[in-house]
């Protein structure tokens, strides 16, 4: 028996569906892994994850067994044995599973017990949990294969200690959630090892899926629940560790810890990464966007310009009579300061043209918010079509502030393809604007230094769709704003609960009336990342008309 052992912590980006891709790049790591005995990959790498529905088609199930079994086959090579998350069908049940693959077969399969179906997660949709677990040899060593949530509550590690397990590797597809890289090593992991006084390798995906982002931050905990590994967020990294067995069993040599980026640097690293795989995997040469000289939109083209560079991120003033001079100008420093191309084009014109053709039709009614979302409305039509003509997504830059309450036009600001701040409150945007303009992210493609003139920070915000006009006309400021939307949505709060923890009732009554309302608008928005526990769509999924208040 040997008393040595390595093991290659292989954190992988993922193309979901591209199998024939995820396969030739997981060979490539083995390739570079030559010394280890075990390369290990995260959960569901040949198929990308999560696959949703896609997983459900036949096609795709026999090309993934086709796959998995030319990887088996080069392990008939000289090189390490590799774990592989994929998918697989045994007596017409699909499971979530991880095959072992050594010397040229696969050697052993185990399947997904615990799976999630909260938040984010559907899997109980997808497939059939797969028994207890027992351990799988490899170079003589038992080692338990937990798949992500099976970690989560205590019955699978316990079972594969109970069975002779000495080593734990966890392959997951653990999404971001702000916090969450202290849960898993503090509040599940390390719990986990001092349990079964069983070391456990923690190895995560990173890279963006539609609005899921993961942010690896892989680590290894000894059976005493002390730190021995820690990969880095935010990037791929392959890593040897080496593990020596003890009279006490087996305890992986301390290596390097990487430090994991703080708040809200985690934040900005989630925006940027998830745009970056959304806009280079749907093949967009860039992106096109409305940069009014405020905030949102000057923060969501910092992000595109970190994530895709400068030069493939295009801001398009589109100034109405009620634009001031101060937000073109705000504007035009903005894009000098990101480096980025910019074109103004008045929507003047075509605001006549629709006062015109519906004068009849209005003649008997006063001027209102109709024509104040009619620029907005114009606008989107104007940058879409610079969209279709050439090729650039349209990105959207409304915030969680805004979508909670309806503050955004649906057909105008709300069209496009993809937000980067839809999960993030207006006082986060402050929070990541004023911090990217004394850093750069280490994921960042942009510029150092500020990108964001400081006016456009500290001004008032206004959407400048009528004369003077201020956020704070029609809402709460966002001091007060967002406390109460995140009682109401990430907490479930009732009225009488905030009113207690010092409210206006009033106005809290008037914001849940309001979030209610919007709803049916947020289920025609595009998609943006999940930052927080709540995100609109993949967690909070409230129906369209439905009369419940709890004032």
């Amino acid at each position: 028996m040997p008393d040595t052992l390595k093991i290659t912590l292989a954190q992988m980006n993922q193309s979901v569906g591209d199998l024939a891709g995820n396969a030739a790049a997981m060979l490539a790591a083995r390739d570079r892994a030559k010394g280890a005995d075990l390369i290990a990959f995260p959960e569901l790498q040949l198929i990308g994850y999560p696959p949703e529905d896609l997983i459900l088609k036949p096609a795709l199930i026999e090309r993934a067994a086709a796959e998995l079994d030319k990887l088996a086959q080069a392990t008939n090579s000289d090189g390490p044995a590799m774990l592989v998350g994929s998918v697989f069908v045994r007596d017409g049940a699909l499971h979530n599973g991880v095959a072992l693959l050594d010397g040229g077969r696969v050697a052993a399969t185990r399947f997904k017990h615990e799976l999630p179906n909260y938040g984010t997660f559907d899997e109980m949709r997808l497939f059939q949990p797969g028994p207890l677990p027992e351990p799988i040899i490899v170079r003589g060593t038992m080692i338990g294969v937990p798949i992500c949530e099976d970690i989560w509550q205590p019955e699978v590690c316990r079972h594969l200690a109970d069975f002779g397990a000495e080593i734990f590797v966890c392959i997951n597809g653990s999404p971001y959630e702000i916090d969450k890289d202290t849960l898993r090593i503090d509040g599940v992991a390390k719990r986990r090892a001092v349990d079964t006084g069983l070391p456990l390798a923690y190895l995560n995906r990173v890279g963006g899926q539609d609005e899921l982002v993961f942010d690896g931050a892989s680590f290894v905990v000894n059976g005493d629940g002390g730190l021995a590994v820690q990969m880095k967020d935010w990037e791929e990294q392959e890593v040897e560790t080496r593990w020596t067995k003890t009279a006490k069993g087996w305890r992986c040599d301390r290596g390097e810890i990487a430090p994991l980026a703080d708040h809200p640097e985690d934040i900005y690293c989630a925006m940027v990464m998830a745009l970056r795989d959304y806009v280079d995997r749907n093949r967009f040469p860039g992106v096109v966007l409305g940069m009014s000289g405020g905030i949102d939109s000057a923060i969501c083209a910092a992000i595109a310009a970190d994530a895709l560079g400068p030069d493939r991120v295009w801001p398009v003033m589109l100034p109405s009579r009620f634009t001031s001079q101060e937000s073109l100008d705000d504007a035009a420093e903005c894009a000098r300061l990101l480096g980025c191309k910019h074109d103004i084009i008045p929507i003047q014109p075509a605001v006549a043209g629709f006062d015109e053709m519906l004068a009849d039709s209005f003649a008997d009614k006063a001027v209102d918010i109709t024509e104040e979302n009619l620029q907005s409305r114009i606008r989107g039509t104007t940058l879409m079509a610079l969209s279709n003509k050439f090729g650039h997504m349209l990105m959207t830059t409304g915030n969680k502030s805004e979508m909670s309450v309806g503050y955004a036009t649906i057909y105008g600001d709300m069209a496009g393809g993809y937000n980067p701040i839809k999960d993030a409150y207006k006082m986060t945007v402050f929070s990541i604007s004023k911090w990217r303009n004394q850093h750069k992210p280490k994921i960042g493609l942009g510029r150092d230094g500020p990108v964001i003139p400081e006016n456009i920070i500290v001004k008032p915000p206004s959407a400048e769709l009528r004369p003077d006009q201020k956020d704070s006309d029609s809402l709460p400021p966002y001091e007060v704003l967002d406390p109460i939307l995140l009682g109401l949505v990430e907490h479930e709060k009732s009225v009488d609960q905030l009113v207690s923890e010092g409210f206006d009732r009033p106005t809290v009554v008037r914001i849940e009336r309001l979030l209610h309302l919007a709803e049916y608008k947020r289920r025609q928005a595009p998609p943006g990342v999940k930052l927080g526990t709540r995100n609109f769509g993949r967690d909070r999924r409230y129906p369209i008309t439905h009369s419940f208040r709890t004032a």
